[in-house]
Formats: C-alpha cells, sequence, structure tokens
C-alpha cells in the first residue's frame, strides 16, 4: 500500500506522535544542558534557568487561542506552521551566541510548541470514533509516556559526548520528517462556526495564564514573598478571573468555559489537573534525589527513571483491555490510588537503595499512571460536540499544563521549606509523600465521574480490521 492511500487514522496518529515526542522531550532535555550552557555564555545558573522559564511563558500564551486558530484557519495549516516554527527555532537555538539570544530563539520555540499539543489532540479526536481511542491510545501514549523519561538521558549523552546545541539540534530530522509527512498526507479540517478572533479573551487569557506559571514555576526558587512572584501571580489571578467573567458573555469565546457545564469533562479536567500535578511533581523531584541528595550522575540518574516510561508503556496495553469492563471511573481510581503507593514507596530510598529496586518502583508508577491518564483521556471528550474538539483541547491541555506548574511549585516548596539536599533526604521523602495525597485527592474527585456519561467509549470491540487500524 502506498503512502497515498495511508488510512487518515495512520496518518495523523504518526504526526501527532512524532511531533509531540519531539516537543515534550526538549521540555526535559534543556534542564540537563543548563549547567554547561551557563558556563559557555559565563552566567549564573540562576540567569540560564531563563531559557526554560521563557519557553514555558510562550507556551502558556499561545495555548489558549490554538484552538480558534486550529478551527478557523485549518487544523493541518495551523499544526504544520506550529512544527514549522518549532523545527526551526530549534536550530536557531542551537546556533545562539549569547544567552539573550537563546532566551530569544527559545521564546519563538514555545510560541510553536504551544500549539502542537492542542491542535494534534483535535484532529486525533476527530478521526477516531468514540469507540475506538482507548484502543488507539497503546500508540498515542508514546510521547507522554517515553519523552519525559528519555530527555535527562538523551540529554546526558549529547551534552557530555558532543555539545549542549545538541540538545536541540536532536530536534531537527524529525520536526523536518514530519512535517513533511503531514504535508503531503494530512488532509485539512477547518470549522465553519469558529467566529471572529476574541481578542479580549486572548490577552486575558494568554498572559494570565502566563503571569500565574511564570509565579508558580519560579516561587519556590525566588522565594513566595519575593516582589517580583507576588506581583505577577496576583496579576495573573486577577487576568484569569477577567478572563472567566469576559468569556462566559460573549458569543465566540477564545476559551469556551461554557464546555465546562458537561460533568463528565469538567469532572475529568480536575482530576487530571490535580495527578499531573502529582505525577509531574515527582518526575521533578526524582533526579534532584539522586544527584543533589546521593550524588549520582546524569546518566545514571535517568537510567534509573526510564523504567517509568517502560511502565506507562507496558500499562497503556493493559488498559486498552479493561477500560470497557472496569469503567473509566474505577479505573482512573485504580490508577492514581496505585501511583500514590509507588510514590510512598519512594520515600524509602536512600544511600543504600540498590538501583534495580529504585528502577521497580518507577516502572510501578508508570503502570499506575497509565492507567489514569489513558482512561481520564478517552472518557473525558465523551459528550463534547464534534465541532467543539479543538476548544475542548485547548481546555484540557491548559489544565494539564497549570498541572505541572502546580506539582513544581508545591513540591519544589516543600524540599525548599525542609532544606532538602546532600545528606539531607527527609525533605526529597516529604515531597513524595506530598506527591502521593495529591494522587489520593484526585482518586476521590475521580469518584464523582459517571461511567454513563462514558458510555459511548466503551463500546463492544469492533471488528478486526478496524480494530488493528486503531493501533496502526
Amino acid at each position: 500500500m502506498g503512502l497515498r492511500q495511508l488510512s487518515p487514522r495512520v496518518v495523523v496518529s504518526v504526526v501527532f506522535v512524532a511531533a509531540l515526542f519531539v516537543n515534550i522531550l526538549d521540555t526535559t532535555i534543556v534542564n540537563v544542558a543548563l549547567p554547561t550552557i551557563a558556563g559557555q555564555f559565563r552566567v549564573s545558573p540562576a540567569d540560564a534557568d531563563a531559557v526554560v522559564v521563557g519557553y514555558l511563558l510562550s507556551l502558556a500564551l499561545v495555548i489558549p487561542a490554538s484552538g480558534w486558530l486550529g478551527d478557523r484557519f485549518g487544523s493541518k495549516r495551523v499544526f504544520l506552521t506550529a512544527l514549522a516554527i518549532f523545527t526551526v527555532a530549534s536550530a536557531l537555538c542551537g546556533l545562539a551566541q549569547s544567552l539573550p539570544q537563546l532566551v530569544a530563539f527559545r521564546l519563538l520555540q514555545g510560541l510553536g510548541g504551544g500549539m502542537l499539543a492542542p491542535v494534534g489532540l483535535a484532529m486525533l479526536y476527530r478521526v477516531f470514533p468514540l469507540a475506538e481511542r482507548m484502543r488507539a491510545m497503546r500508540v498515542l501514549i508514546l510521547p507522554t509516556a517515553v519523552a519525559p523519561a528519555m530527555g535527562p538521558v538523551l540529554g546526558g549523552l549529547l551534552v557530555d559526548t558532543l555539545t549542549w546545541r545538541w540538545v536541540f539540534y536532536v530536534n531537527l530530522p524529525v520536526g523536518v520528517l514530519t512535517f513533511l509527512f503531514g504535508l503531503f498526507l494530512l488532509k485539512e479540517h477547518r470549522e465553519p462556526g469558529a467566529g471572529r478572533f476574541d481578542l479580549a479573551g486572548f490577552a486575558l487569557s494568554g498572559f494570565g495564564f502566563a503571569l500565574l506559571m511564570y509565579a508558580l514555576t519560579e516561587g519556590s526558587s525566588r522565594g513566595w514573598g519575593s516582589p517580583s512572584i507576588l506581583i505577577t501571580g496576583a496579576l495573573g489571578v486577577l487576568l484569569l478571573t477577567a478572563t472567566v467573567l469576559v468569556e462566559l458573555r460573549v458569543p465566540s469565546p477564545m476559551l469556551d468555559l461554557r464546555l465546562f457545564s458537561d460533568r463528565l469533562f469538567r469532572t475529568i479536567n480536575v482530576v487530571q489537573l490535580v495527578s499531573t500535578a502529582g505525577f509531574l511533581g515527582t518526575l521533578f523531584v526524582f533526579p534532584l534525589l539522586y544527584q543533589a541528595g546521593l550524588g549520582v550522575s546524569a546518566w545514571q540518574t535517568g537510567l534509573t527513571t526510564f523504567p517509568e516510561a517502560v511502565g506507562v508503556l507496558v500499562g497503556t496495553q493493559i488498559a486498552s483491555r479493561v477500560y470497557s469492563t472496569l469503567g473509566p471511573r474505577l479505573h482512573i481510581v485504580l490508577g492514581v490510588v496505585n501511583a500514590a503507593v509507588a510514590m510512598m514507596l519512594l520515600t524509602l530510598l536512600g544511600p543504600a537503595t540498590p538501583q534495580w529496586l529504585a528502577m521497580l518502583i518507577m516502572f510501578y508508577l508508570g503502570l499506575g499512571m497509565s492507567n489514569n491518564f489513558n482512561p481520564a483521556q478517552t472518557a473525558a471528550f465523551a459528550q463534547v460536540p464534534r465541532a467543539s474538539t479543538g476548544a475542548a483541547s485547548t481546555l484540557y491541555n491548559s489544565g494539564r499544563q497549570a498541572g505541572s506548574a502546580v506539582g513544581v511549585a508545591v513540591l519544589g516548596s516543600v524540599l525548599a521549606a525542609a532544606g532538602a539536599g546532600p545528606g539531607h533526604l527527609v525533605g526529597y521523602h516529604v515531597a513524595f509523600a506530598v506527591a502521593a495525597g495529591l494522587m489520593i485527592a484526585a482518586a476521590v474527585a475521580a469518584l464523582f465521574v459517571k461511567d454513563g456519561d462514558a458510555a459511548a467509549t466503551m463500546a463492544s470491540p469492533v471488528r478486526p480490521e478496524a480494530a488493528a487500524e486503531a493501533v496502526a
């Protein structure tokens, strides 16, 4: 079968997985290179943090507009434009000759990266019927499973054997090939009812989200009482409050907050915000425990973390087979409770802990999280109208991004308060316990999910050839 004859489901899956993989990989791989970048440009490590913060801010700024852009100008056009911006900016980051240049190119890279997940997820859910989405998750979980764990491993290898510039150059082959594949094979889709551009909603939500993300991300390191954190945090909350008031009054809002009137969509968004905070907060603390607390190299830390990705991949295969039997409520609850148990086991880690045991716990953590993320993402959109898929995807991804910032903020503050560092592991252990508490809170929220609301996603298995196509 020639490329031109590939199913739209296969085409969208390939493009989505490849583009999202390099996008998520980029958020973790750069962290490993920051000390080297600071030395190269003769700046302090705190100044080098702008490389990460700048990317997160531009990401937060553009996410609210991504759904409307895809609906108005076409999902193919917007997705490929975003991928082109991300890829070109990656090359420019690798060529940067000063820290200000690098930060500027990272801002550009974030503008492209911020649109990939919401627009890609909307494309995905338009081509996969509700009953086949859980099957599709077997393959489509790859970016969120492997990329975060692979980042430290690959980043350490590239920095040690080549230069820090290769943590950006590594995006180029995947970006270029994915762009060409999508250019020739993706089908365009526009929503005729996209409406006019909501400038007020874009400005309020984009800048509000970006300011709040900055405060949450930097609060634990700069101090929650510092003027910059207090001012940006307060402004962010005020702008987002104004966003709610404005968006509920306009006929074609940038953020369609009315979608939260859907009980299932609203409940699962709460569950995912809280559980993402616990999970990504744990992935933030775990490398710090090993590198700063135990003095283990970045390479060995990455290898110890990587089984989490394997656990997600294995758990996804299990999730796709038991979802219809368990139903989303019990499935999600079991997933987050098992993840909470894994996080409590992490409180036992110390200098005498064998590496294989730590790797086994991380595998267990991934196993639990895959049985949260997969059923949640499958069920969340069960009652969302097809025409609102882009808007719903924007809200869903905004919540996940906010959860990431909340997790880093909360657990980072725990580490700062406990004085975690070499020989002082209690702070790391307390942080893992707090993460487990967040997972239990997510489990309680998941009890409010009604399986009947997601009945369309729990249909009996489709014919064999359709199932094979769904996971291709």
